[in-house]
């Protein structure tokens, strides 16, 4: 067993005091170990599959996530992205109308919700060479962020759920919800 690597990529799981705290600004982002976390996040949500990931779920509490977008089992009709570093972000302005739909996590597994997340989203942020990026996001790129965000600020999905009704199994949802998209 490679002890050194189940470090490296161990995903923090619900329950995990870091999950709940609010991350710290990154103060130099062209440091090198700030430079090493994000390669090590990048490596971490390919090998977990995931759709994005925060530095407090690989138990560092810093204002840093990765969004990497991609068809997959869990999400089969997510666009593509490349994997993109984003730093001390904030949203600036929401769209009026939110949409409802189903979230997972890599710090919840075999759940899902769902999900109240505003469609539009105006958003800046650093970028992984420390260049200040704005952007409008829409539907799933606006979701993937305001989720990777919430835990920057101390959340996880299941603390944006209207309801616990909205919460469900994921091997149930795989039988309910995998059939309609095949």
């Amino acid at each position: 067993m490679n002890q050194a690597k189940d470090n490296i990529y161990s995903i923090a799981q619900l329950g995990h005091a870091v999950l709940r705290l609010r991350a710290a600004e990154v103060e130099n982002i062209l440091a090198d170990d700030c430079q090493q976390l994000i390669n090590k996040m990048m490596l971490a949500v390919l090998e977990a599959g995931g759709v994005g990931i925060a530095a407090p779920q690989i138990h560092h509490s810093v204002r840093i996530f990765i969004m990497c977008s991609k068809p997959n089992a869990r999400y089969p009709d997510a666009p593509l992205m490349a994997p993109t570093a984003i730093i001390n972000p904030e949203i600036l302005h929401y769209s009026d109308d939110k949409v409802k739909d189903w979230e997972g996590c890599l710090s919840v597994p075999s759940m899902r919700g769902l999900v109240p997340r505003y469609r539009q989203i105006t958003v800046r942020y650093f970028d992984q060479q420390g260049k200040e990026q704005q952007k409008i996001l829409t539907g799933f790129i606006a979701r993937i962020f305001q989720h990777e965000l919430d835990h920057l600020n101390g959340l996880t999905f299941i603390d944006q759920l209207e309801s616990t009704k909205d919460l469900i199994s994921e091997v149930e949802w795989y039988q309910q919800f995998a059939t309609i998209q095949n």
